[in-house]
């Protein structure tokens, strides 16, 4: 059983933060494209017709995208205000 030692000048609160932060930028950008995705299905629909596989593509392009775009917003958030916090600047 492998025990993690803290190294001394390695701040391990600090990588986890832009660990978890690098996690929500992934998140929120796939979110985001999941929303282009639907916007652009959607425009084609509107043109050519819904069909039920157009239909199902835009609705779990909405449901994952908000899936993930939610928790990455509230931590991208969190970290940010944290980070401004640590430094003196206070939530911006």
């Amino acid at each position: 059983m492998a025990m993690n030692i803290p190294q001394p000048g390695i701040d391990s609160v600090r990588e986890r933060r832009q660990q978890i932060a690098k996690y929500a930028l992934i998140a929120n950008r796939v979110g985001y494209l999941l929303y282009a995705i639907a916007m652009a299905v959607f425009v084609m629909a509107f043109a050519f017709g819904f069909t039920q596989p157009m239909v199902t593509v835009i609705t779990a392009c909405m449901v994952v995208g908000s899936i993930l775009l939610a928790p990455s917003i509230v931590l991208t958030h969190a970290v940010r205000a944290t980070e401004n916090e640590e430094s003196g600047k206070g939530y911006r």
